[in-house]
């Protein structure tokens, strides 16, 4: 008598649930400065709208923020493949040039302000009040990035843990990518349609 292997039928595979967080998170997130930028628009009608243009410096945290996620594409291309060694100075590069992003956009606002925009306060306009607010949201947005790369990094050196489980570098991967983006959204925005 032959036996035949009892087929399963194709399940789809279910997304793993620390993901479909990520997603609902990230759709969360989109709303937030699809709503921030839709008021920009509006706000940007009225007669008092102050037209300045954005300190170069945004130009070169636009590079940083670009490189940083073709460097944590590389990090996780390199841990599923166990190259411990450079995935460590790819995810080390990418917390770095995360960190450096902040800092430049950080000039990028005490350039605005040299040029004696205020940013917040009795002198502010309301133009410079909504980049400062957006700017700012989508920093502490990074700044969270980084805080996950920087948790990352340390398992990444640490001797006890032992684990290849690429998932949790997936997700900041993801979310990695997903700062960029908008960024790239808020600086074309920026510059050209808002």
């Amino acid at each position: 008598m032959m036996m035949t292997a009892i087929q399963q039928p194709n399940r789809p595979q279910r997304l793993h649930p620390h993901k479909f967080t990520l997603w609902v998170a990230i759709g969360s997130i989109v709303m937030m400065f699809a709503g921030l930028t839709s008021a920009y628009i509006v706000k940007k009608n009225q007669s008092n709208w102050l037209e300045f243009q954005l300190p170069v410096i945004f130009r070169y945290s636009t590079a940083v923020i670009l490189v940083s996620s073709l460097t944590m594409h590389l990090a996780l291309k390199a841990f599923k493949a166990r190259e411990m060694g450079r995935y460590r100075m790819l995810i080390s590069t990418t917390a770095l040039l995360g960190l450096l992003f902040i800092t430049l956009q950080y000039l990028g606002f005490r350039n605005l302000e040299a040029q004696h925009i205020a940013l917040v306060g009795e002198k502010s306009n309301s133009s410079a009040s909504f980049l400062f607010v957006i700017t700012g949201l989508h920093m502490v947005h990074v700044l969270g990035g980084v805080i996950a790369l920087l948790v990352i990094f340390a398992r990444a050196f640490s001797t006890r843990i032992k684990q290849y489980n690429s998932m949790p570098l997936e997700i900041a991967g993801t979310y990695w990518h997903f700062v960029d983006a908008l960024w790239i959204y808020l600086f074309v925005f920026y510059n050209w349609i808002g």
